[in-house]
């Protein structure tokens, strides 16, 4: 602003009180995904179906014993260890981990999240993430409740859509196999989009909803991701992969026991306006709304 010429002075701390007062933080960011999809009016229609598939969930669950479960990976977890011992906190001083550590492998987590019930089910934790290790991890999703209708909602993965997940829910539906084509050739497994329709169709009991591509904003499951990430991964201190394994599997019953709650979904496929949002602009404001309200209190009291 000197340079420029618009004031001959300023302080650091005058600077702080207009960012402040215009709700400016610059020295804080967050990364954004952009989607892939070029149309607007496919990636509306797509972002609609997948908001109407979580607010119609309860109804299905409670009225259709229909399960809506979304679904995804976690990929290239590394069982860490560190080669030295972790100091615990002190006063006046935090606790103090090792920086260098040896590999031991790595893991791939594939999670459930319930939308209805608000906990994460029959996760599967594997070396891989091939159409075989999704498919089985889907049959073992299925077979907690047999008999119940499912929704599975997933991203564009090329495994969410394989052949072997189509032949496995053609047998679930009693649909001949020998009618399904060949795969890159003709019929339902010709390619992505025709898999992809098929695994859509309203009419099966286990059917699949698909994001738009590039939008795993709206995919639950990575909220619960970016929880298991920050109390299990971030400052882990694992001997194997098994020692992982069991401490992930360990979390995610204490996960489901303790604070896991269904999700209150409210985006609609709009962005949420700064007039929807109503809080104070900055601390003075946050500060004297806390001195109002204990003040109201005390004269109750």
């Amino acid at each position: 602003m000197v340079q420029r010429g618009f004031v001959s002075s300023i302080s650091v701390s005058q600077v702080g009180r207009y960012l402040a007062q215009a709700e400016l933080q610059p020295h804080r960011s967050k990364y954004w995904l952009n989607t892939k999809e070029k149309d607007p009016e496919v990636f509306e229609q797509q972002v609609q179906t997948v908001c109407q598939t979580y607010l119609e969930a309860p109804d299905l669950y409670f009225q259709e014993n229909t399960h809506t479960v979304s679904v995804d990976e976690m990929p290239g977890l590394q069982a860490l260890e560190r080669i030295a011992t972790t100091i615990p906190m002190q006063p006046g001083q935090p606790e103090r981990i090792e920086y260098e550590y040896k590999r031991h492998g790595t893991l791939c987590l594939i999670g459930n999240w319930d939308v209805v019930l608000g906990q994460m089910i029959a996760p599967t934790i594997r070396a891989t993430r091939t159409e075989e290790d999704f498919a089985w991890h889907i049959h073992h999703t299925i077979q907690t409740d047999a008999e119940a209708g499912w929704i599975i909602v997933v991203d564009n993965l090329n495994v969410h859509c394989s052949e072997t997940l189509v032949r496995y829910v053609a047998r679930l539906e009693g649909i001949d196999e020998s009618t399904l084509g060949k795969k890159g050739r003709s019929g339902i497994l010709k390619s992505v989009a025709t898999r992809q329709a098929f695994l859509s169709d309203r009419r099966h009991r286990i059917r699949f909803v698909f994001f738009p591509k590039h939008t795993s904003w709206l995919n639950q499951i990575e909220i619960v991701f970016g929880i298991v990430g920050r109390r299990v991964m971030r400052r882990g201190n694992f001997s194997s992969v098994t020692a992982m394994k069991e401490r992930l599997l360990d979390f995610i019953d204490y996960f489901n026991r303790t604070f896991a709650k269904p999700f209150r979904w409210t985006y609609t496929g709009r962005p949420i306006t700064a007039e929807t949002v109503k809080r104070p602009a900055n601390w003075k404001e946050q500060w004297a709304s806390k001195r109002q309200n204990s003040e109201t209190l005390a004269l109750v009291a």
